[in-house]
């Protein structure tokens, strides 16, 4: 259902999400911060249906053209009753950075995908308060971007609430539980893999797509 949405989630990453969720118990909820389209809402919705949970979409569908503005959040809205979900998924429309310092409702999976810059991001983190401990939290682009990668440094690395469990490619998975000196060495240990993705977004810009094919990457988008 989710194959023909256009948006930035491979195959592998969203059965990341689908497993995820289904690990979900009945009555949980799923908190979606960034829903472009609905490709990967369309993954949590259909996996929380099976779990008995429901999904809340945070998305404020800037205009412009990289955002799309409310043709997109109509696309959105389209997507998910095509996929049989307006029961399972509920939209919020706004900033999540705004909607979070007043949001009273308990969750128990957080998945972050939302404005890739630190200020964003570590307040995005910020929504973990409504996790119970031990809650997942699922964020792409981990490792790829910039400014998701220095906020991953500075709130896990050298933090004390957040342990990083694995990645599908830059899909990170963290877990809301102490780290150990162990799991911060496994941060560390994903910092090479950031420098050459960093490196592959450079040569792409500067039009040398046959330079970063020797780096593995096949694609004219970024990676992700």
């Amino acid at each position: 259902m989710a194959e023909p949405v256009k948006g930035w989630m491979t195959r592998a990453q969203g059965e990341t999400l689908w497993n995820a969720a289904c690990r979900l118990e009945k009555g949980d909820v799923v908190l979606e911060i960034g829903s472009h389209q609905g490709r990967s809402t369309i993954v949590l919705g259909a996996a929380a249906r099976t779990a008995g949970a429901t999904v809340i979409a945070v998305d404020p569908f800037v205009d412009g053209r990289l955002f799309g503005g409310s043709p997109t959040r109509q696309l959105f809205e389209r997507n998910i009753r095509r996929a049989g979900l307006d029961d399972v998924v509920e939209l919020v429309a706004g900033y999540s950075t705004k909607l979070r310092p007043d949001w009273d409702r308990p969750i128990q999976l957080l998945y972050i995908d939302g404005k890739h810059d630190y200020w964003t991001y570590t307040d995005d983190l910020r929504w973990s308060a409504h996790l119970p401990p031990g809650a997942e939290i699922l964020v792409h682009d981990c490792f790829s971007s910039i400014g998701v990668t220095l906020g991953t440094i500075v709130k896990v690395l050298f933090g004390r609430r957040y342990t990083y469990v694995d990645r599908t490619t830059s899909l990170a998975r963290f877990r809301l539980a102490p780290p150990s000196a162990r799991d911060r060495l496994r941060v560390l240990a994903q910092l090479p893999w950031f420098a050459r993705n960093i490196g592959i977004k450079v040569l792409l810009r500067l039009r040398l797509r046959p330079v970063a094919r020797l780096l593995g990457h096949h694609s004219p988008y970024d990676p992700y």
